[in-house]
């Protein structure tokens, strides 16, 4: 055999050996505490809808919603072990993979006005400090404004030395949190939210009103005590190397499609809690008005302890100094 015949030959064999990798399908299973039914819920499901259509059928979005994996640090382990591929969490969950933009949740330092002003600035940074880590951040979705939802009116932090608050498994800073602002806690599963509602187990939440009310938490914590507490967002992580395996002219246009998604939850995130909140009005939520600077400064009781030991003192002083620039 020719040279040039052995050469044609091996080429044609290193083609053939590559058309199958180039159109593998790739499937990414994906966990979420959303409740099946929510607004986030459905932003997912269009997610995968338009993957799909936008990879011809080889990018699959499998969606596991209503907190079916787990709690979210129960997510992040199984990302981190293959089972799960991706997730769709708060920045409570994210902190197990990278603790910084948890400081977007400091008590008493952010609502929608000021994030809005301040994570744009920060953004970029904090995705490459998780792409370090092996993920992929897909889009950020805001969540809202948290509120403490309990079992009683709480008009001060003072009358509220008796409540038990919920805190999340694992996530020891936001107990010191808690702790330094004179607060109580029981921690738990997040899964385990509502039953500990009924049986008295904790008594208080501090949540986005769209999720108690998807989540049917106000049947019990039955009292909004009327001071945004903290701002949540979320985001949707995939592990790097899964996301690799997708062909890379396609990422781009799979990662447009997730921040269109992220951005039409951004613009109607605080239409969906001020509507969740008259829907349970409705159903017997008291909003009950509170001493707000109370309540306030007792959440900013906190902000040492947030600050080098939660998230980097870097990152803290940094937001903090764009939240208050003029």
């Amino acid at each position: 055999m020719k040279a040039t015949d052995m050469k044609t030959l091996l080429l044609t064999a290193l083609c053939l050996t590559a058309l199958p990798a180039a159109a593998q399908d790739v499937t990414i299973k994906l966990g979420t505490l959303a409740p099946q039914g929510s607004s986030w819920h459905a932003l997912l499901k269009e997610t995968a809808e338009k993957w799909a259509e936008a990879s011809g059928g080889k990018v699959k979005l499998k969606i596991y919603a209503g907190g079916t994996q787990g709690s979210e640090g129960d997510m992040v382990r199984k990302m981190g072990v293959g089972q799960l591929q991706a997730a769709s969490i708060t920045t409570v969950g994210i902190h197990d993979i990278y603790a910084d933009p948890m400081v977007f949740s400091t008590p008493g330092m952010f609502d929608e006005q000021s994030f809005s002003k301040v994570f744009p600035q920060v953004e970029k940074k904090l995705e490459a400090a998780l792409e370090a880590k092996g993920y992929v951040m897909l889009m950020w979705a805001q969540v809202g404004s948290v509120y403490p939802f309990c079992t009683k009116p709480y008009k001060t932090p003072a009358e509220a030395a008796d409540a038990k608050f919920f805190a999340w498994d694992g996530d020891q800073g936001s107990i010191d949190a808690f702790k330094a602002m004179g607060l109580k806690t029981v921690v738990l599963s997040s899964v385990d939210i509502v039953p500990s509602l009924q049986t008295g187990m904790i008594n208080c939440v501090t949540q986005a009103p769209a999720f108690v009310l998807t989540a049917r938490m106000f049947e019990k914590a039955n009292k909004m005590m009327d001071v945004p507490w903290a701002f949540l967002v979320g985001g949707t992580l995939v592990k790097k190397d899964v996301w690799e395996k997708i062909p890379a002219d396609l990422r781009p246009k799979l990662i447009a499609i997730g921040r269109e998604m992220g951005k039409r939850i951004d613009a109607e995130v605080k239409k969906l809690n001020d509507d969740a909140i008259a829907a349970m009005k409705k159903q017997g939520l008291e909003v009950v008005p509170v001493d707000r600077a109370a309540w306030i400064e007792t959440a900013k009781k906190s902000w040492p302890t947030v600050s080098g030991k939660i998230v980097s003192k870097e990152i803290f002083e940094e937001v903090v100094k764009l939240r208050d620039a003029k």
